[in-house]
């Protein structure tokens, strides 16, 4: 591929989702766009390039940068985050919300959806603390091919062999031919919904927890702190963001504080529940 074709689709991706191209990621562009390419019925990404340049269509600009966006996730994954929000997290935000029994988590960039279906079992597995509670979960992703996903709940045995307990493999889901699909009762539990995390956030609502992981590590430092300023802006004071084990607020966004022994969460300057609890 020639540097004028790999700046074209840079410029697409990082324009449209914040993802940062850098030179060494070409073997990724080339895996992920020429089977693009060729479903469109193009030989090469160079014939790919021109039509771009050709025609400016909005579809193939989008499958450009679906193509580009759709990253790995797996059930429970680096399985401590979890731990956090089910063992000191949650009980606070319990104690914190008891007089209106009602939280909202966000979970950014679900991909497929398993993080926030992770979610929802813990929750479902605290059902006797949480009687009378409300609790809503949006999910949310750039790309609309993995949401469909998401929504059905159909994984494959490789899919649910990754992170998942067995226990809970049993005890949600239900084999579907060689598939295995996710408790209706779990399903539900999630709203998933398209999101750019480029665009305004400020009509989402307010958040008790977010989960941003693993996705700021895409993006330029000023992007991360644009996403980062919006996330604060939409997060309870005493509400917990969840980055990726890679990922900092340090340096980027003097919003957010570390939450002392919990690594990967953090909460707001002004907050008092999630400081007075570290």
């Amino acid at each position: 591929m020639n540097s004028q074709d790999f700046q074209l689709f840079g410029e697409i991706v990082k324009s449209r989702s914040g993802l940062v191209l850098t030179e060494e990621k070409v073997y990724l562009l080339e895996s992920r766009l020429v089977p693009l390419a060729r479903r469109r019925g193009l030989e090469s990404l160079e014939a790919l390039a021109d039509e771009v340049r050709r025609t400016q269509d909005e579809r193939l600009l989008n499958e450009i940068t679906e193509a580009m966006t759709t990253n790995e996730t797996f059930f429970f994954r680096d399985t401590k985050p979890f731990d956090i929000f089910r063992d000191v997290v949650l009980p606070q935000l319990l104690k914190a919300r008891a007089a209106k029994k009602s939280l909202r988590i966000w979970t950014a960039a679900c991909s497929t959806g398993q993080e926030p279906y992770s979610i929802a079992m813990l929750l479902k597995e605290e059902a006797a603390k949480m009687a009378g509670w409300r609790v809503e979960i949006l999910a949310t992703d750039i790309s609309t091919e993995v949401l469909e996903k998401a929504k059905a709940g159909l994984y494959s045995q490789f899919e649910v062999q990754r992170g998942l307990p067995i226990q809970l493999l049993m005890k949600h889901f239900q084999q579907v031919g060689e598939m295995w699909q996710i408790d209706s009762s779990i399903r539900a539990m999630v709203k998933f919904a398209p999101k750019n995390l480029l665009e305004d956030l400020g009509g989402m609502g307010q958040f008790d927890v977010v989960f941003c992981r693993n996705v700021l590590i895409y993006f330029d430092q000023p992007t991360k702190g644009k996403v980062l300023d919006q996330v604060h802006n939409i997060l309870a004071e005493d509400g917990a963001l969840f980055l990726g084990g890679a990922e900092t607020v340090l340096g980027i966004c003097d919003s957010f504080k570390p939450v002392d022994g919990q690594r990967g969460v953090y909460t707001s300057v002004k907050g008092g529940l999630m400081a007075a609890a570290s």
